[in-house]
């Protein structure tokens, strides 16, 4: 049980740090790409309606992110073509756990994020700027040739936020797409409307964190609205992509019983009670580390609320040898998915069927 929880921590909480070991690419030359989502200004100024800050910046500056800048009165993405995290992840990573089980995902991140989670897993990256990592130079067109090389049959936007490397993303997506690659994306949904509706014809499935179920949590501990969080996930479920939540649990902070009942009963109604819920396990990191990892017994008491609430995919993650990281049918209960961390062991879904009893199990499971 040692090993699995050991390997859980390196591959949630280090990914840059193996970003380039399987891939060979070149240091970074790119140039400013012009963004998309801006408004020209007076005095030179822009403001960016990519996500719900909406920021007017003003010549030379950059908006909240930090990776966007205005330059003599037009916005540039500073992270174009520039990934700083490259690697070859099984799919459950993500975690996506009904799209695609035992495959892999050629995973890519840039620097940059446009909330300050103060228990952020990959903070090095997500909190840092253009200057400070180093990154690659690799087209979209590159991109899709390494996934090609690789075998992956899917490209995952994870590891920071992909809402701030948008253009890069959509690129990169809308050329997969025509090459029959998968898309997905884990992100914090927060993003405004119209990016977000643009990019859902080339997405094929995402993982939105739901970090709380407050205001006040959001506030405080993201900077950032649950309201924009909710938004998206309704207009992702609404526009036909395959969803999938993680909800970190905090001990103390966003693990109120009560709270998560609320949280569940808001995904079973308006997003449905197929919808897959992963709850995950705080590690102590960034600026939360005087916490405590959270309590085994929190999270079964999450998932045991989330199944009372009705929801019938409920799975606990950064743990291991738990009861929760296999699925089970909603109809005769059988395991259909045996997990070990992210290795899928069994697999007993037939054209999405369950193998026992013939019952709809929902996700997307073809692997060709």
């Amino acid at each position: 049980m040692k090993s699995r929880l050991y390997a859980y921590i390196f591959f949630l909480c280090f990914p840059a740090i193996v970003a380039f070991s399987t891939l060979a690419v070149e240091p970074s030359k790119s140039a400013p790409h012009e963004a998309s989502f801006y408004h020209r200004l007076e005095n030179g100024s822009v403001q960016c309606v990519l996500c719900p800050r909406r920021c007017t910046i003003s010549e030379g500056s950059r908006g909240f992110c930090g990776v966007r800048e205005n330059r003599k009165g037009r916005l540039y993405s500073l992270v174009y073509g520039q990934p700083c995290s490259l690697h070859i992840d099984p799919i459950e990573k993500k975690p996506l756990f009904h799209f695609f089980p035992g495959s892999n995902a050629f995973s890519l991140a840039t620097v940059g994020c446009n909330l300050k989670c103060k228990f952020c897993q990959n903070w090095q990256i997500s909190q840092a700027s253009p200057e400070d990592v180093a990154a690659v130079a690799l087209t979209p067109e590159e991109v899709v040739e390494k996934v090609k090389a690789s075998g992956a049959r899917v490209i995952a936007y994870t590891y920071t936020e992909p809402t701030i490397y948008y253009e890069y993303m959509f690129e990169i997506a809308r050329l997969a797409r025509t090459a029959g690659i998968k898309n997905v994306m884990h992100s914090a949904g927060y993003i405004n409307e119209e990016p977000l509706r643009q990019l859902c014809p080339y997405l094929d499935a995402a993982n939105i964190d739901l970090k709380g179920f407050n205001d006040r949590f959001y506030s405080e501990m993201t900077l950032g609205g649950l309201e924009d969080v909710l938004r998206t996930l309704k207009i992702l479920r609404e526009q036909g992509v395959w969803l999938e939540i993680t909800h970190l649990l905090i001990p103390g902070v966003n693990d109120d019983p009560e709270e998560t009942r609320k949280m569940c009963l808001w995904i079973r109604d308006n997003l449905g009670a197929r919808t897959p819920l992963h709850l995950s396990r705080f590690w102590p990191m960034h600026k939360l580390v005087h916490l405590s990892p959270t309590p085994v017994s929190h999270l079964q008491q999450a998932r045991q609320i989330a199944l009372d609430a009705g929801l019938k995919y409920v799975y606990i993650g950064n743990v291991g040898g738990v009861e929760g990281e296999d699925t089970f049918c909603p109809q005769c209960k059988a395991k259909v998915v045996d997990r070990a961390g992210y290795v899928v062991t069994a697999l007993h879904v037939i054209e999405g069927r369950c193998a026992f009893c013939g019952a709809d199990i929902d996700g997307v499971w073809e692997r060709e």
